[in-house]
């Protein structure tokens, strides 16, 4: 559910707004600074899921597989269907350097709905080296996800060089 907090959370933080620290809670824990950059903040966190609105797919090229879920609407069931199933199991495209993304405004005109350009709503995968592995115009499972990285030649490269692993850490 903390991954989702920055999702729900993000026009404050693609903005690089901050709250204004208050100074009656100054004996209070200090709260952890998000990072503005997209790409610092999967690093920093890599169950974060990021909005597409300050993202450039470029960045991630041969760092993480994005991972894009779109819509036409953020209230659409199929976006809260396939968050579900992604948060149940976000350490699993962790471990196979997924950064999620969501694009839910198709006025905002993202650099990655640009890109991508999709119809509705939709899944694609991005891989490293920046070709679309997958397409689906509906929710997927984890599981039916991680097939898909599997069988590419970069996640089969990974596999064959014992880098990346498929079990939790």
């Amino acid at each position: 559910m903390a991954a989702l907090l920055l999702f729900a959370a993000s026009p404050a933080w693609s903005q690089d707004v901050l709250p204004d620290p208050d100074p009656i809670a100054a004996d209070s824990p200090a709260v952890p600074e998000v990072p503005a950059d997209p790409v610092a903040a999967w690093e920093a966190d890599r169950t974060t899921i990021l909005d597409a609105a300050e993202v450039d797919l470029e960045a991630f090229e041969y760092l993480a597989r994005p991972l894009v879920v779109f819509a036409d609407n953020p209230r659409q069931p199929q976006v809260a269907e396939q968050l579900r199933l992604i948060e149940a199991d976000l350490n699993t495209l962790a471990l196979r350097d997924v950064v999620v993304i969501v694009d839910t405004d198709p006025d905002a005109r993202s650099a990655v709905r640009q890109t991508l350009r999709p119809r509705g709503f939709g899944l694609v995968l991005v891989d490293k080296d920046g070709r679309v592995t997958l397409r689906r115009p509906a929710p997927l499972s984890v599981r039916e996800i991680a097939r898909a990285i599997d069988r590419t030649p970069i996640r089969q490269e990974e596999l064959r060089n014992g880098r990346s692993s498929t079990k939790a850490e």
